[in-house]
């Protein structure tokens, strides 16, 4: 069964140029009720995390200012969004989302969350509409508690894991793989396990045959037992920050090709929602809604 985290407060209020991606957390869900793509009995909504958890990837003294909102107006600046008790607690949440995800997926192979995906947060900072790193204090979760031993971070958004890179580049047991826009942000990349970076235009075919190389080679090599996938769909042609030109169709076969992989080989898979700006905001619905539908015609 298709287990998916959303949350109420996952609609954390925003400035007006945020409104629209803030609100795609309820349309995703609804959209894919309407059509019976799934029930409501696949949605669990999660509970705030625990602080120790979080202060297994995040530093005492970050998480401290996060908890008393005592963030510099720089450090403010740098994540994008103003700080709040709301915006904190919303993303506590969406980290223990994507650790349930990943129990659930333990047990049926695949789960997702609605939101997630926070992969500009760094142990002791945030940025780009990131305060804390949710894939990052899963995959360390499952490694705390011996759930799994070798993680593959699979990040497809259009901008580098940063975060998630940092976090992890003196970690053997995770291994850091991004795809992403080189002209894009951030402007400062970070050093992944493997980063593949693209020039602005590209479309399907160069991406897709780049994604299938790479991910064959990292599973043959690494050979992961447990996958976090990163499903950004701000590489579409209509996005109005991503530079690359993939198709509706391209970015649903991106999906495909990890979702399938991961059955093929039997590795539990997790899946966090990650960017999207376009605005035309159906072809935004429509490309997250492919995602949640690959799964369940591949798993399901």
């Amino acid at each position: 069964m298709l287990k998916i985290a959303w949350s109420r407060i996952y609609r954390h209020p925003l400035p007006e140029n945020h409104r629209f991606p803030m609100i795609k957390y309820d349309l995703i869900p609804e959209q894919l009720i309407y059509e019976g793509t799934i029930t409501s009995s696949n949605l669990f909504e999660p509970h705030p995390l625990e602080a120790d958890w979080i202060l297994t990837t995040h530093s005492a003294d970050y998480w401290h200012k996060l908890q008393s909102l005592d963030l510099s107006k720089q450090e403010e600046r740098r994540i994008g969004f103003p700080l709040s008790n709301t915006l904190v607690n919303r993303e506590i949440v969406i980290a223990n989302g994507t650790i349930k995800a990943a129990k659930f997926a333990l047990e049926y192979g695949v789960s997702m969350n609605v939101a997630g995906g926070t992969h500009h947060a760094f142990r002791d900072r945030g940025e780009g509409f990131c305060l804390l790193n949710d894939i990052a204090i899963a995959a360390n979760y499952l490694l705390e508690t011996r759930m799994a031993s070798n993680i593959l971070i699979v990040d497809l958004d259009v901008h580098q894991g940063n975060g998630t890179a940092s976090i992890f580049q003196d970690n053997e047991s995770i291994f850091t793989f991004s795809m992403h826009g080189r002209n894009n942000y951030p402007l400062k990349k970070e050093k992944s396990d493997l980063d593949i970076e693209l020039e602005d235009g590209v479309g399907d075919q160069i991406y897709l045959d780049l994604l299938e190389k790479n991910l064959n080679l990292i599973g043959e090599s690494f050979k992961p037992d447990f996958i976090f996938f990163q499903s950004g769909v701000d590489v579409l042609e209509s996005d109005k920050l991503g530079r690359l030109r993939l198709s509706m169709g391209g970015c649903k076969s991106r999906d495909a090709q990890v979702i399938s992989y991961c059955k093929a080989n039997q590795i539990p898979l997790v899946i966090t929602m990650g960017g999207g700006y376009s605005p035309k905001w159906r072809d935004l619905l429509e490309a997250h809604a492919n995602t949640f539908r690959t799964v369940q015609d591949t798993f399901f």
